[in-house]
């Protein structure tokens, strides 16, 4: 029985496979060497064999640099089946390897010119001279996939079973590159479907692991019939190929034919092809290979002590695939292999975090404890999967077991004895894990220093500290100068290992908002990248202070206009975050970072927490507008919040009701947003010109909210808005009273 942390992620076959492929494409990096001639020499050369007269003054014994002979410029430099003749009556012989190890014939099949390949073999050429790497120049037109080169090479008699230095026939080569045709030509002069490269590998195996369902299907015609079942040197067959690449449609083929395939069939490491399906993540084929050959596999473990269900989370990209897995009555998720590890054991060794946490609400249990098979019996090393995460580095994960084991404790960093284990203490960071994070954090800051435009570079002593404006878990801002502006300094304290990194927190930061520019963005000044103890950012400096502050420190009433000035500067600037080539999500938007000019405009700031958003179906949700900023625009009108609940109904249903209305998939998007506030400003700027100025106030009012009790041109847009919310909590509402039943 193998050590599952000794379990190597290639195999003997993959590693052959890997020198192969580089070997073929040596071969077609030599050929079109061959092929390359300087242009000087070329239009000489082009003259020659485009002219009788300079062909007959030419030298016979002319070589190029690379060693072509006059037959090998034939095939380059537009010579015909006469030229071919000429020479060879003149005793050029076409047996002359240039230096690179190829003939004129294989130049010939390379090039697929049929009439100089005709004409070559009726010269006298030898079919079966072989050149680098033991090729043919059957081989050379098959890695070229010219089916009009293999065809006349064939009919003139290449042996068609011949291997090349890797015990490569034109079919394995045929079945490895794809080309059906050629496959066909080969299959109808007799090539052998069943012979064997050099580690045992069939055309069969090639074709099913490279995804060639039609050629799979060649091979398998009864006039062929290559055996299904054939073991390669470890005992792969051809499932387990097509398994672990996620060809589930080869898979299909083999399974529901009548071809007699034995699914449950194990290598030489005792993989089932579901357990390299599962190894690989890949869904599709785990569901055909089930559905299609029942749940056998699924009880299997391997010589790591893995089921499928253990493959799974080793590979522990994808919990739909785990769920999956689950939901088989014959899956328990506690499920131990012979050396006691569970799945939860390698979803932590492989720092898996999503599906740890997946795993842990789904009541693995994580005081389990696996053996080291290599010790004898009276030396138990019993370890828990807490510390397969620690000894591979993985702190985050540990953080994340501490905290379940004893989620009383305020902070899951501290230290505590592992039941189970040694009784060690465990504390982050690890040894490992601490290296991990530094080096990554290394490259992070100079990968940062070499992208951020020079500009933006600040050194510490051009900026002057003046008060300090403000505080987090990060350190302390500061109102400053720098380069005679007015500015905030976001001063980073040193690194401690609780949970984030500040350096990576740092580098995301600056990484994002050196790429902003917009109004109602902050704006961007520079930041101090020389060491972690200086590390600093700066941004202008907005007088006005943040939201929070004029609502819950100074106490201060905003009418209407200025509510609305602000949601719609707010709106604007997330918009543009949304809009950009590549998404930034803010995921921290709150009263806190929505900072207000002297005259009542906002800008978004601290991206602290936003990150880019990298494919398209990533967190969709997050760029509608938050629950946050939901909120803010209910704010905006009170009246309208009173009015949407009703008097008969329970606070306890009006909790979750809200909760279902402020469901993202509900929200518009922010451009929607901006319009519909900017028609609502639109109107309230018309209905009372007396009272409004274009820069808005932040003074008390009196009116603020009474904008619903007038009958005002801007009513018909709060009263729009209104409906909406009416309708959507019309709806939600007899969710929440099915939910409260």
């Amino acid at each position: 029985m193998g050590n599952y942390k000794s379990r190597p992620t290639q195999t003997c076959t993959d590693e052959w496979k890997k020198k192969v492929s580089e070997s073929y494409a040596t071969v077609t990096e030599r050929l079109q060497d061959d092929l390359q001639i300087k242009e000087k020499e070329l239009a000489e050369l082009k003259h020659v064999f485009s002219s009788d007269e300079a062909f007959c003054k030419v030298n016979l014994n002319y070589r190029t640099e690379s060693g072509l002979s006059l037959l090998h410029l034939c095939c380059v430099c537009g010579g015909n089946k006469s030229h071919i003749r000429t020479l060879m009556l003149k005793g050029l012989r076409p047996s002359r390897l240039t230096r690179n190890g190829f003939t004129a014939l294989h130049l010939a099949a390379y090039k697929d010119n049929a009439e100089l390949l005709t004409a070559l073999l009726h010269g006298g050429a030898d079919i079966q001279q072989v050149g680098y790497g033991a090729l043919t120049a059957l081989h050379v037109a098959t890695i070229a996939g010219h089916h009009k080169a293999v065809d006349i090479l064939l009919q003139h008699g290449a042996y068609v079973n011949v291997q090349d230095a890797v015990f490569f026939t034109p079919l394995h080569i045929a079945a490895y590159y794809g080309h059906e045709q050629v496959t066909h030509l080969l299959l109808k002069f007799g090539a052998d479907v069943n012979a064997s490269g050099e580690v045992g590998d069939r055309p069969l195996h090639l074709a099913a692991a490279k995804g060639f369902l039609n050629i799979t299907k060649l091979l398998m015609e009864e006039g062929s019939k290559a055996d299904v079942n054939a073991q390669d040197n470890e005992d792969h067959v051809p499932l387990h190929f097509c398994s672990r690449f996620g060809h589930h449609d080869i898979v299909k083929f083999l399974l529901q034919s009548s071809f007699e395939v034995q699914p449950h069939v194990v290598n030489i490491y005792g993989d089932t092809p579901l357990h390299l399906a599962c190894y690989n993540g890949k869904f599709e084929v785990v569901k055909e290979i089930i559905q299609l050959s029942g749940t056998e596999s699924l009880t299997k473990e391997n010589i790591f002590s893995e089921t499928a269900f253990h493959s799974a989370c080793t590979y522990g990209k994808n919990i739909e695939l785990v769920k999956f897995l689950l939901d088989q009555n014959v899956v328990s998720i506690n499920h131990q292999g012979r050396d006691g590890h569970t799945g939860l054991h390698c979803a932590c060794y492989h720092g898996h975090i999503r599906l740890v946490q997946f795993l842990l609400d789904n009541g693995a249990d994580m005081n389990l404890v696996a053996c080291d098979p290599s010790r004898s019996s009276g030396e138990k090393d019993e370890q828990t999967c807490l510390m397969w995460a620690y000894e591979k580095g993985h702190d985050a994960i540990v953080t994340l077991l501490k905290h379940y084991k004893r989620p009383q404790d305020e902070s899951p960093c501290n230290e505590y004895s592992q039941p189970g284990g040694d009784g060690s203490y465990v504390s982050v960071p690890s040894p490992l894990g601490k290296i991990k994070s530094m080096t990554k954090e290394k490259a992070d800051v100079l990968l940062l220093r070499a992208g951020l435009p020079s500009h933006f570079h600040l050194q510490l002593s051009e900026i002057e500290f003046h008060e300090i404006i403000g505080s987090g878990s990060f350190g302390k801002v500061y109102k400053g100068q720098c380069r005679n502006k007015i500015v905030a300094i976001k001063r980073y304290r040193a690194n401690t290992y609780c949970s984030k990194s500040d350096v990576d927190m740092f580098c995301r930061e600056v990484s994002i908002l050196c790429r902003l520019n917009h109004p109602c963005v902050i704006q961007f000044v520079g930041a101090c990248l020389d060491d972690p103890s200086q590390f600093a950012i700066v941004t202008q400096y907005i007088s006005g202070g943040s939201l929070f502050s004029l609502l819950h420190e100074q106490k201060r009433i905003l009418d209407l206009q200025s509510k609305l000035i602000i949601a719609v500067d707010v709106a604007k600037g997330m918009e543009y975050l949304h809009n950009l080539t590549q998404p930034i999500i803010h995921r921290d938007l709150n009263s806190h970072n929505i900072l207000l000019y002297e005259d009542g405009h906002a800008v978004v700031a601290d991206f602290g927490e936003s990150r880019f958003l990298q494919s398209l179906d990533e967190d969709n949700m997050t760029k509608q507008p938050g629950v946050c900023f939901f909120c803010f625009l209910l704010w905006l009108i009170p009246s309208l919040c009173v009015n949407l609940i009703p008097s008969d109904l329970p606070l306890s249903i009006f909790n979750p009701a809200l909760g279902f209305l402020l469901c993202s998939q509900g929200r518009p998007e922010f451009s929607e947003v901006v319009t519909k506030l900017e028609e609502c400003l639109c109107n309230i700027e018309l209905m009372s010109p007396a009272s409004s100025n274009s820069s808005g106030s932040l003074s008390p009012s009196s009116s603020s909210d009474c904008l619903v009790a007038r009958g005002s041109p801007g009513r018909s847009h709060v009263a729009a808005l209104r409906t909406r919310f009416e309708l959507e909590y019309a709806v939600n509402a007899r969710a929440c009273a099915a939910w409260a039943q």
